[in-house]
């Protein structure tokens, strides 16, 4: 585990489901799942990604980011054609949100801040939005009031557009700077009650889903591919992306561990996500196939 404490997300609701009806360990083990049946220290929580559940997107001096633009040139590639404009409105409702957490019995809850929120144009040189910092502050602290833990992802798939109108977002190895400086900030305003950070969220989807396959934003693949892309390259940009993705989260863990973590005293990781692989049989070749596609998933 990247954090280096075991966390699990909306299992609780599971667990108090199998609880409320009698569930089993098995058909010789009657009894029921509950926190005792889990080690000390276990944190049950629920999770978000700004993009799915704040909404408010013209709204406290956000600006729009990739998935802005992806949902509105693209509605079709949604399910029902909607996008994150008003999505649960949690932008308004974190207090009553923060509130059922507390009432479930929430002891965590993982966040993403949005980047435009904090730089509406990306970088340093388009201002610092004062009124993104005091939001996310709020939210903070009524987590806290509610005895629930913050885990902040600090890149959960929204990048700025106005740094993939400037030089291509994660194409470009420009975005480890801006990246950086925006981490910065975070780490600066929100540290001293933020004990866990999460860099990047499943990169590999993020790559995968929005430079090789074109259905996730920025929608790049190569022009007549699955994902009926205008432009990209399919072959290319996922490895670059990949590479631009994997320097920037290195360059948000050294900037925390060089400059913030011994007094903010937090922890710092990242999430992976990947399938596993198994040889088919017990041969060489098998053994072999299935590495390199862990590799290609995970290993990276």
């Amino acid at each position: 585990m990247a954090l280096g404490r075991s966390f699990l997300f909306g299992l609780f609701l599971l667990i108090a489901s199998l609880s409320h009806a009698g569930g089993a360990l098995s058909r010789d083990n009657p009894a029921p799942l509950n926190r005792s049946s889990f080690p000390p220290g276990f944190i049950f929580g629920t999770a978000s990604s700004s993009y799915q559940y704040e909404g408010a997107v013209k709204e406290g001096g956000r600006g729009p980011s990739i998935w802005d633009t992806y949902t509105h040139k693209h509605p079709e590639r949604i399910k029902d054609r909607s996008n994150g404009d008003v999505a649960v409105d949690s932008y308004h409702r974190y207090k009553g949100d923060a509130k059922i957490m507390k009432d479930m019995g929430m002891d965590a809850y993982r966040f993403s801040i949005s980047w435009t929120r904090i730089l509406p144009r990306g970088s340093l040189s388009g201002g610092v939005n004062m009124e993104g910092i005091r939001h996310y502050n709020n939210c903070i602290n009524e987590l806290l009031s509610n005895g629930v833990q913050p885990f902040v992802t600090l890149f959960h798939w929204d990048s700025p557009q106005s740094l993939e109108d400037a030089y291509g977002g994660f194409l470009s190895s420009k975005i480890v700077a801006d990246f950086r400086d925006y981490v910065n900030i975070c780490f600066r305003e929100f540290g001293d009650r933020v004990k866990h950070w999460i860099t990047l969220n499943e990169p590999w989807t993020f790559s995968v889903g929005g430079y090789a396959i074109g259905l996730l934003a920025p929608g790049r693949c190569s022009p007549g591919d699955a994902g009926n892309c205008s432009m990209g390259n399919s072959g290319t940009d996922p490895y670059n992306v990949s590479h631009h993705l994997l320097l920037a989260h290195t360059a948000a863990v050294k900037l925390y561990k060089d400059t913030y973590q011994v007094s903010q005293k937090g922890k710092i990781g990242i999430i992976l996500i990947s399938h596993w692989m198994v040889p088919f049989s017990t041969s060489k070749v098998n053994d072999d196939a299935a590495k390199r596609a862990i590799d290609f998933m995970l290993g990276w």
